[in-house]
């Protein structure tokens, strides 16, 4: 697989505050990959400043471009999609609203309306939500919502932040089942940052550790997995 985005010495900065102490790692072509770390860890720092949304220094390299110095518009343009934590969606608009908003910036209106059938594919609970308020979804039908939002812009590299946050077991499974479908068939390379760690492993190829700012530890997700220290840290065994 060829190196898709390349972080090298990444130093984020909140004020006169350190988030990021020279973070490094690489997303490869049609991977999946999982970010992972306490609260306060640096994890949802790390998507920000992918996408130039903190003062940050270092180089961030989007196949082959630097795009740390450019502004978070145009890193979207490039084809990069960051769903951040608690959704974000348009609440008083319709599902369907919200999906076409996905895809403002294209011109292509008959691909538009097809990638909305294929929302809907992905998602069959959102078309029989389609004309229904987004702010009056459940907390599961919203985040997924927000992913196939984010997939309207036909992006090569999703962010997601937290996608399981306060969603109901059964849900946040099904909605990861659907993240593994879109990698495979979609060949959308995924950064997901979670804190259900055991989930993320199952899902993912390679995982990095963040703690206060820094990686840790990194490897394939198996790797990670049977590491004593992340077992007993994030697993609970």
């Amino acid at each position: 697989m060829t190196a898709m985005l390349n972080v090298r010495d990444l130093r984020a900065y909140y004020g006169q505050v350190q988030a990021l102490h020279g973070l490094e790692f690489d997303l490869h072509e049609g991977s999946l990959t999982t970010l992972l770390g306490a609260n306060g860890a640096g994890k949802t720092t790390t998507l920000r400043a992918i996408c130039n949304m903190v003062r940050s220094t270092g180089a961030v390299e989007f196949e082959g471009k630097t795009i740390n110095k450019s502004s978070t518009e145009a890193i979207v343009k490039l084809g990069i999609a960051h769903v951040p934590q608690g959704r974000g969606t348009f609440t008083t608009m319709t599902v369907e609203e919200n999906l076409a908003l996905g895809a403002i910036s294209r011109k292509d209106h008959k691909a538009i309306a097809s990638d909305i059938e294929r929302m809907y594919a992905h998602f069959p609970v959102l078309e029989k939500r389609h004309t229904q308020q987004a702010g009056t979804l459940s907390g599961g039908e919203q985040q997924m919502l927000a992913v196939a939002r984010a997939l309207m812009l036909r992006p090569r590299l999703m962010l997601l932040d937290e996608p399981s946050f306060g969603l109901a077991p059964l849900i946040v499974r099904d909605l990861f089942k659907i993240l593994g479908k879109i990698n495979r068939e979609d060949k959308v390379t995924i950064l997901v940052v979670e804190q259900n760690a055991q989930l993320a492993l199952e899902l993912a190829d390679k995982a990095y550790v963040i703690e206060t700012g820094r990686i840790v530890m990194s490897g394939s997700a198996d790797q990670i997995a049977s590491n004593e220290d992340v077992r007993k840290s994030y697993l609970g065994y």
